[in-house]
């Protein structure tokens, strides 16, 4: 078992109308090892309220998922003798009604493009190896959203 914190700091901004809904929504987001960040609400949601250059909730949810396939991936390509030189993704994640009727990020699409040394594994092998990395990861067993692997082939 594993304990894990992360906070969040947000304050009104002199001149801003919080009441009007007049206010941005830029934040600074802190991890535990220290690590600080500045956050804001998606820009498609708030438009000119969300800070240019930050990291909105669901980017940070889509980049969890794909860091996570990567390094669970990573870890069953070596198990399976298999020697990774490269993983690139290009995570896209969907935010639309879901089956409720409510806002949410209901799929994300993983997109990697990975390199090997030596013998790269055939399609059945690289399907066996994501769907093993998919089970095995942590963020994915957490989400009800929908998890997509579209490997590119030949990065």
């Amino acid at each position: 078992m594993a304990t894990y914190r992360a906070g969040v700091e947000w304050r009104l901004a002199d001149g801003e109308d919080f009441a009007k809904g007049r206010y941005g929504r830029g934040h600074e987001v802190f991890f535990e090892g220290g690590h600080r960040m500045r956050g804001t609400a998606s820009r498609h949601v708030v438009g000119k309220w969300a800070e240019a250059g930050a990291v909105d909730p669901e980017e940070m949810l889509v980049a969890s998922i794909s860091a996570c396939h990567m390094l669970t991936f990573l870890h069953v390509a070596r198990e399976s003798g298999f020697v990774v030189t490269r993983y690139f993704d290009a995570a896209e994640g969907l935010m639309e009604k879901d089956a409720e009727g409510r806002m949410a990020v209901t799929r994300v699409t993983l997109r990697p493009g990975i390199t090997y040394a030596g013998r790269a594994p055939s399609p059945e092998e690289r399907d066996r190896l994501h769907h093993r990395a998919h089970e095995d990861c942590f963020i994915a067993n957490s989400v009800k959203t929908e998890v997509v692997v579209e490997e590119k082939l030949g990065a």
